[in-house]
């Protein structure tokens, strides 16, 4: 069933003009040049068949590859970014929100969603990268913190898909405030002894890092993810030498115990069931 199709049945909530990932007809793997059909590409999900790079893609996507029967609904989409700053750097902050609301269709880097997956409630945060990078802003921290009042409601496990560059400079001290909210959020869904993943996808970095993207029950990432809090350029520069090599890369942070597996995109719904079954038995 289409996206517009449900949307007016009335399964997905959300009103907005939808970015549709597969630009073009074709697309070319940046890594091993393979060529196939947009659409082929996006029923793979956005995975290369040949070399199994993982691509970026949207959280619409990550909604229609997890939920049974492709059926959720967008939650707190009503939440807007605001400027209490009234900051400046190259633009004006406000202008830049118009411009990458209207060219991603999106008003904010989190959009939640909630349905079943193997018929198991389950609430999904995942980030949008091409919002501002990705970045954590207040209405990022608050629409995590929603996520968690309706996942305790609910009696549903939460899955926040982490894909972000950090705080959000523009917002300053109201952003870095974010990462002591969600973690402490968190807790209240430890309380309702509900289980919470997080899934580190590329790139995981900055304060995102240092918050609610380590804190899971289960600590997953997908393939060659770069996650960390600074930059292996700026950790090397810091500390005069060079780094291990894959440093900062999922096998990396696996081999040091930092998550607890990797997960193929493609495979991600069979996995994350089978964890969650076991979880909230």
């Amino acid at each position: 069933m289409g996206w517009f199709t449900r949307l007016k049945k009335g399964i997905i909530t959300e009103t907005k003009d939808k970015k549709d990932i597969r630009e073009g007809l074709w697309y070319k793997c940046p890594r091993c040049k393979k060529i196939v059909t947009s659409d082929d590409h996006y029923a793979s999900a956005n995975v290369c068949s040949e070399c199994n790079y993982h691509d970026k893609t949207n959280s619409q996507h990550y909604f229609e590859l997890l939920f049974d029967n492709q059926d959720y609904t967008v939650l707190f989409n009503n939440l807007y970014p605001a400027d209490p700053l009234r900051f400046v750097d190259t633009k004006k902050y406000v202008d830049r929100i118009k411009i990458t609301t209207k060219s991603t269709g999106i008003n904010e880097a989190m959009s939640v969603a909630a349905g079943k997956i193997d018929d198991l409630n389950l609430v999904v945060a995942s980030m949008n990268f091409e919002f501002i990078g990705g970045s954590m802003g207040a209405v990022v921290g608050e629409k995590i913190s929603r996520a968690i009042d309706h996942a305790i409601k609910t009696r549903s496990a939460l899955l926040i898909i982490s894909k972000s560059g950090g705080a959000r400079m523009m917002e300053a001290g109201f952003s870095l405030m974010q990462m002591a909210k969600t973690s402490a959020k968190l807790t209240l869904l430890a309380d309702a002894r509900l289980p919470y993943v997080s899934l580190m996808t590329d790139p995981t970095t900055g304060g995102v890092t240092a918050s609610f993207a380590m804190l899971g029950d289960l600590n997953i990432a997908e393939p060659e993810a770069l996650i960390g809090f600074a930059g292996p350029r700026v950790i090397k520069e810091t500390i005069k030498r060079d780094l291990p090599e894959g440093f900062q890369r999922s096998e990396f942070l696996l081999d040091h115990g930092f998550i607890d597996f990797i997960v193929d995109r493609r495979e991600l719904k069979l996995r994350l069931a089978q964890q969650l079954r076991f979880l909230m038995a």
